[in-house]
């Protein structure tokens, strides 16, 4: 019998304000693959988080659902913000996800790029591993390279890292590597991204 992974409280912030310059800047969110959109993806996959914030450009409103289980999507009505400066990178994009979500917030955060599609099924375990260790974090690793914007970490140790890191242009490393975090195997692929025309016709091969 599968145990159940732990349910843990937590909001979600995806990212969707990338550049995509290895795909001629098309618009990562709206690449449909499998007869669904990038962004819708990675709403569903963070349909049980209590609030959801996209960070993405302002052309993305017109993209996001309400909450209406008839149609399909069951999740939070997401709410829209933009990192300062556009274009500034993950962590001031994860920043600018953190200060759009309202008080008082979940005690964990999930991240999601919105160029992962297959992050949905890697949530439950990133729940039990921080379910399971006392840890500020935890996210994906594949072949010794980490995921770091599939994962899910405690919101308290993040306000308290940002409080400290110039976030324009920071690396992601700079941000988890002030945070205790859980390791988590991904000899699945849930954590492969869309860069390239390769990667989508790849995906959309798999799909079929």
């Amino acid at each position: 019998m599968t145990r159940a992974a732990p349910r843990v409280g937590y909001d979600a912030v995806v990212l969707a304000g990338g550049r995509a310059s290895r795909l001629d800047g098309t618009s990562k969110a709206g690449l449909v693959v499998g007869g669904t959109r990038l962004l819708d993806r990675a709403l569903a996959a963070s349909a049980r988080a209590r609030r959801v914030v996209v960070v993405g450009p302002p052309e993305l409103a017109r993209a996001l659902p309400a909450r209406d289980p008839a149609s399909g999507y069951a999740g939070p009505t997401p709410l829209l913000t933009r990192e300062d400066p556009p274009f500034g990178g993950p962590v001031a994009g994860f920043a600018a996800g953190l200060r759009a979500l309202p008080d008082p917030g979940a005690p964990w955060v999930l991240l999601l790029a919105v160029d992962v599609p297959r992050a949905a099924r890697a949530i439950a375990h990133l729940e039990e591993a921080v379910s399971r260790e006392p840890a500020d974090g935890a996210y994906l690793v594949r072949g010794g390279r980490a995921q770091w914007l599939v994962g899910l970490y405690r919101r308290a140790a993040l306000d308290e890292a940002l409080d400290g890191i110039e976030t324009d242009g920071a690396p992601m490393k700079r941000l988890v590597g002030a945070l205790r975090c859980t390791e988590v195997p991904d000899p699945a692929g849930w954590s492969d991204d869309i860069d390239t025309p390769a990667d989508v016709a790849r995906y959309r091969k798999d799909v079929r």
